[in-house]
């Protein structure tokens, strides 16, 4: 059964934590924190939501956001998680996961 959809309002500064699946490690190289960067920078100009703040952790990340709709995180972490996933997958390591 999916999750209920999260309601982010416009214009309202959301604190964003996403988890490597299982708690397990996300970023398995210091290349691997600049493919997540590029990847959100990508998303946050396509879907205009501004980042106040971030931390890259090995096994999770914390975003501090606001969207300028209220869709705009969504589209944000799915197009990063999309991107992302795609180049670490090709190495053959684990997925993300937003518990």
């Amino acid at each position: 059964m999916p999750r209920k959809p999260r309601l982010y309002a416009p214009n309202i500064p959301c604190h964003i934590v996403q988890r490597g699946n299982n708690r397990s490690a996300c970023f398995f190289a210091p290349s691997d924190f600049a493919l997540y960067i590029n990847a959100l920078s990508e998303a946050l100009d396509k879907h205009q939501v501004k980042l106040h703040a971030f931390v890259l952790m090995t096994n999770h990340v914390h975003l501090l956001m606001t969207p300028c709709d209220s869709q705009g995180i969504s589209n944000v972490m799915q197009d990063v998680g999309r991107t992302y996933v795609r180049i670490i997958r090709t190495n053959g390591t684990p997925t993300l996961s937003d518990n």
